[in-house]
This record gives C-alpha cells, structure tokens and sequence, in this order.
C-alpha cells in the first residue's frame, strides 16, 4: 500500500463534593487557588510539583501546590482543579497549622448538612464542588494575611494504550473564571516514573520535548523529569511511552488484603503477530464548526488532525469530508479516491471552516451513513467537543442502530472541555473507538496509529471465563472487541485464592477461537490497592449508565452510595468532607474508610518507590569504567561494606511482599480449542486472520453469568 503524503487559624475544614452543569469557559491554569467572596484578588501559586508513576498501565498521580496569600486581609479561596478522563480521585487533603487534614466520603445530603452545621456555629468550612465529569472546586476559608496555604490531591487511572503507545497527560488547563494568572511564582515541577513488565522502547514528551530529561534505566524502567522557576500552568502536559508486545498475551495482577476477598486486573493485548489483510476502505470525515468548538483552539487541533489522517490514507482508499453545525454541508458530495489533488482540495476546505452556531449531529451522521457501500467497510469518523443540544442525544444514540451493515462509528474527542460520556457511548454503540486529542498531542503519530488499528483484524464476540478462584462481580459485563494497539481489560473479585484457568474465546470473521491459560490469585497481595477503586469505579459508572438507559436512577442509588462510601468514590450521590481531627469525625459517627485505605495505598507506593530507587542504582552501576572481576577468595568469609555495595544487585529481584507478576504470550488459533499452559512457549502462533477487520464488530450477547466470571 502506497502512501500519498504526510502532514504533519481554629480551623474546620469541611469540603463537599456535588454535581453541577458543565459550563465551558476559557481554559486557565490548573489548580489554582483565587480570592473569592465577591472582593477579587488572586493568590499566588509558590511551588506546583507533581509526582507521577505508571506501574503497567496504572497510573497514581499526586499532585502537591502551595499558594500564598498576598494581600493583608483574609480571604475565602476558591480551588480549582481538573482530573484526567476514566481517573478516580483517591484523596484530597489541606494542611491546617502543618496537619494535613484526610476527609471521608459520604452520602450528599448528610455531608450537606454537616457542613451546614459548622457553617451556622460561624466556623467557617471549605466548600467542594464537582462542576463536571472532571473539574471540581473547593472553597477554603480563612487563609489569613500573607499566609500560605498547601493542598495535595492523589488520583488513579488506567492508560488508553494506542498501537502499543500509552499516554498521560497531566491537565493543565481547565475552566475557571477570568483574569487568572497562569504562571508559578517559584517552583513547578514533574516526576514521572514508569514501569512495566512489557519492555519499553521509548517514553517523550509531544508536548514538552525540550523541557523533559528523559532517562532509561532499564527496559522495565523509564524516567522523565522536569523543572522549572515561573512555570507556564495554561497547557496540558502530555507524556506517552512505548512499549512492544511482539506476540499476543495476556498480563494479570492482583491485590488482596488478608481476610477479605481478592481483587484482579487481566489485560488481553493484540501482539504484533498479526498479519494484516487489507483491500481499502472508505472514511467519511464528520468536523463539528459549531460555535463550542471556536473556543480553545479545538477547531485548529481539528484542522490538524484531519490533515495528518489523510496524509496516512493509502491509493486503495477512498474519502470525503463533512463539516456539520445545525446543518451538514459536504466537500466532494461522493467518495473520492486519494490523491494528491483531492488531499489539497481537503486542506484548502479545512482552512475554510469558522466555529459558528449550535450542534445538532444527527443529520450528519445520517448523510455519512449515505456513503456506505455493500462490498467496502465505511468508517465514520467524527471529530466535536460532543456538545450536542441535549434534547438530540437520546435519538442520536438511537440513529446509531441504523447505520448500514460494516458501517462503524469512531469519535475523536476535541480540547479538554469535550463530552467524553457521549462521544463513548457513540463509539461503543457502533462498535467503533474513542479517542480523545489534547493542545499537545503529536497529531501525526494519533493519526498513524489510530488508522493502524483500522488496518489489523479485530477479534469480536470476546468472552472470557475464570474457572476456580470463585470469581464474581466483573467489570465490564460485556467485553469490547480486541483492536491491535488497544488492550482488552477485564476487572473482579475472588474469593479463594490459588491456581485457576482462564478461557478466552473469540471470532474472527466468523471463525472460532479459543485458548485456555492458568493463572494464580494470590492470597495475601498487597502491591495494588489501586485495581480495588477501578473495580468499583467500573461498577458505579456501569449502573448510572444502565440507569439513564432505562429511565430512572432511583433502583441504583442505594448501591452507588454504598460503594462510593466504601471506596472512597465521588459521585452524583457521594460527596467528600474534610474535617478538622479525629474528634469530629467520632462525633459525627463517620468510619474513617478513607483514612486507612490512604494508609494502605501509600504503603504500596512507597514499595514501588523502593523498587524503582533499586532498578535506578542499579542502573547508575554500570557507569564509568568497568572494573574487571577478580579471582574468587575461598578463605574470605566477611566481606567488607565497601565490597558490598560494588557487588551488582540482582537483576529484576521479586519484593517479598509482591507475588511475581504474571504475563505471558498466549495463542490463538481458529478452530483449536484447549492449548497452552499460562507459559511464555504458549506464544508464537499467530491468529489465522482473514479478510477485513471490519467484519470483527461486536456482537450482543445477553445472560452474563457473574459469578461463574464469564464475560
């Protein structure tokens, strides 16, 4: 296939956690603290330092800021701060006369009362609001003249992989009022560690390629870091790492405290085994030129990425271009087939279009669906902020169980102020992706690899059953189809540990495949509390969106509180107060859940933080020159601490605390059932893919066994 071109004081503290409209806004700096209360002002942020590791995919970010009053009066702060997409924030904390004050998460209407209570004894609380999916606020009051003030917020995520690209952005921007400085007044810095049992082959920075050290200090272990005085807080900062599965396989952690039923992580990732069968499709490009997307630069990041998408089409594909408002409006009226000619023709439109006027989508999706032809795959592939009139989002989900037969659906979230909820639900829908495209992203390299998984087989109707280990509750119920470059992730409980077997079965192109692996879940595992929150984090999202499908939350509310007060979740329903010491919380008869899940999770980073200290030394061990062995000294029992601390540590030893980790190539087969032993000789036998992969689209299944852990 032949490429056209490329482009490229006392002091109460209470803080509440509610739910309110989305109102978009011009992006401003991340976390920041201003002076409120009707007087103006603003604070000054002193040092913003984030602390970042990524350990197989899972991401714990802390991020600590100091602000400092500058005025001679006290002022009430308004806080600000925005979360990543699919992240759960574990922990939010203030420090009061240097105490650093743990809140709780609890029901909405009693933490609203609570913090009524204090606030009509005049002791003065600090007030936190979700004003989205993933910005909140919290007031804080007072911070007294010249005074600082020192925040710390925790969260947890899993990475999207992408054509075996993870990436991490740490948000910057988000949308507070107007007139705020964006700038640190001393130190901002970023720490990012990354670990994983896939061999790394690259991490930098799309965003900040010049101001990041990057350091290999093995293949399982990168490091990045960046510092700066007076650091520029109004872009996101963007870090994406790569790393290679050469055959396709799957990798399973656990985490189980003693006493109590164990959590699991398997991730089933496409390997580069597969071959890749293609004859051409056709894409019809969607561009939202809605006035919400003349904001913040979303309609030039649009511009780009469609650009660098054509520059990846091949001679055997075919296009067209729609851009869409209140109504559509098309380029060529037919598909084109690439050239040079027809991709100028596309650039020249593209620099044409200005963001005006409301979104209404569904015509366009109805217009691109006129472009599907029987004997070629369309993809559909829309690029908005998804801020659709709201009246329209029911029958446009509708309008998506009409598209034509090998029609799929892909939506490219745009900017940081977009609709993820809608644009994947879009994509699940139709049995497409979701991706979501920041200021800093390499735009050529997004295009590359997202047209990639297009272009490799996709296994569909994927289902994986646990035998042994008496699996329940895992999330999701319904597995999505297996893209190349994007892992399949599977979460549960279980309640005995020990050896169990997992079978994985698939079609591709209407052909069976099914492979059996062992795996053991182990008894006492305390290295990731994080998997614990995703799980739940899962559940509560899968029963509010069950909930909005049927009509009524009123059946799920009760189980959403119970886990959102349990594992230290925000949502609609939950909401998180701070207060001062631990007297208060007895008084108010609040268990302090979170208080001891934090100790936990901090006990297992500082872990990781020992073993990622030992990989660095050992590292830096094999620099200078190399001193040659000398001969063996059977007499010398005692060795000397000089001597010790010479001698090369072990490579990759296990933690005691940690149970080894369990990741290994696995094989797939069409038509052969059973097979390999959870072993690395189990790879090397490539999936038996033919014809398109568009052919390998979800297919709806119904009677989900949980607690036989079928998926």
């Amino acid at each position: 296939m032949k490429r056209i071109l490329r482009r490229s004081s006392l002091y109460v503290a209470t803080a509440v956690l509610a739910t309110a409209a989305m109102v978009p806004a011009p992006a401003r700096a991340a976390g920041m603290l201003i002076a409120d209360g009707g007087f103006g002002g603003v604070l000054e942020i002193e040092e913003h330092t984030a602390d970042v590791t990524i350990n197989n995919g899972v991401v714990v970010t802390h991020v600590t800021q100091v602000f400092r009053n500058t005025e001679d009066r006290q002022v009430e702060a308004l806080y600000l701060f925005p979360v990543p997409k699919a992240a759960s924030v574990a922990n939010f904390s203030m420090w009061i006369g240097g105490k650093e004050m743990v809140g709780e998460v609890l029901e909405k209407k009693r933490a609203r009362e609570i913090y009524n209570s204090y606030k009509k004894q005049r002791r003065d609380p600090g007030l936190l609001e979700q004003v989205d999916y993933k910005n909140f606020e919290m007031r804080i009051f007072p911070i007294g003249p010249q005074a600082e003030q020192k925040v710390q917020i925790t969260y947890y995520q899993e990475l999207d992989f992408d054509h075996d690209w993870a990436t991490y952005v740490y948000p910057l921007s988000t949308a507070p009022r107007s007139g705020l400085d964006a700038q640190t007044q001393g130190k901002f810095g970023l720490t990012l560690h990354v670990k994983s049992q896939i061999p790394i082959k690259k991490l930098e920075s799309p965003s900040h390629g010049e101001d990041f050290v990057v350091v290999r200090h093995s293949d399982s272990y990168y490091e990045a870091s960046l510092e700066t005085d007076g650091g520029d807080l109004n872009r996101d900062i963007v870090l994406a790492y790569h790393a290679t599965r050469p055959h396709t396989g799957i990798d399973v952690i656990t985490s189980n405290q003693s006493g109590d039923d164990g959590y699991f992580q398997l991730t089933l990732t496409a390997g580069e085994e597969l071959a890749e069968a293609y004859t051409g499709m056709d894409y019809v490009f969607l561009l939202d030129i809605s006035g919400s997307m003349a904001r913040d630069g979303k309609l030039r990041i649009s511009r780009n990425s469609i650009d660098a998408f054509i520059g990846e089409l091949g001679t055997e594909d075919r296009f067209e271009l729609i851009t869409f408002n209140v109504v559509p409006n098309t380029l060529f009226n037919q598909l084109q087939p690439v050239t040079e000619h027809s991709q100028a023709e596309a650039v020249e439109f593209l620099r044409s279009q200005q963001g005006r006027g409301g979104t209404v989508l569904r015509p366009a999706m109805a217009t691109a669906y006129k472009y599907g032809d029987p004997d070629r795959p369309l993809n559909v592939v829309i690029l908005s902020d998804g801020m659709t009139e709201q009246s329209e989002r029911r029958e446009l989900l509708e309008s998506i169980q009409t598209r034509p037969s090998g029609a799929r659906v892909f939506c490219i979230g745009v900017g940081n102020e977009v609709n993820r909820p809608l644009l994947s639900q879009l994509a699940e829908e139709a049995g497409g992706l979701a991706a979501f495209l920041s200021e800093g992203d390499d735009f050529s390299r997004q295009a590359e690899s997202f047209r990639r998984k297009l272009l490799r087989p996709a296994a569909a109707d994927v289902k994986i059953t646990v035998d042994g280990g008496d699996v329940y509750d895992v999330e999701p119920k319904q597995l999505p189809n297996l893209y190349h470059g994007m892992p399949v992730r599977l979460y549960g409980r279980y309640r005995k540990s020990g050896p169990a077997t997992a079978r994985l079965t698939a079609e591709v192109n209407g052909a069976p495949i099914e492979q059996t692996v062992s795996l053991e879940f182990a008894e006492v595992d305390p290295a990731n509390p994080e998997i614990e929150r995703m799980w739940a984090w899962l559940k509560v999202n899968r029963l509010l969106k069950q909930a909005d499908r049927a009509g009524s939350r009123s059946t799920v509310i009760d189980e959403i509180v119970r886990l959102g007060e349990q594992y230290s979740i925000v949502t609609e329903y939950t909401s998180f107060l701070v207060l001062e010491n631990d007297a208060e919380y007895k008084r108010w008869q609040i268990e302090r859940r979170n208080l001891l899940r934090l100790g936990r999770d901090r006990r297992a980073q500082q872990q990781q933080r020992v073993e990622l200290q030992r990989l660095r030394e050992q590292a830096f061990t094999e620099l200078g020159p190399k001193v040659e062995p000398t001969a063996p000294q059977p007499q010398q029992v005692v060795q000397n601490e000089t001597a010790v601390r010479n001698v090369p540590l072990q490579a990759n030893p296990t933690p005691v605390s940690q149970p080894p980790g369990q990741s290994r190539d696995v094989s797939f087969s069409p038509g052969v059932s059973g097979g390999g032993a959870f072993d690395p000789i189990s790879g090397g036998i490539a999936l038996a893919l033919a014809g398109l992969g568009f052919a390998a689209r979800r297919r709806r299944r119904s009677n989900v066994d949980d607690e036989n852990g079928e998926v």
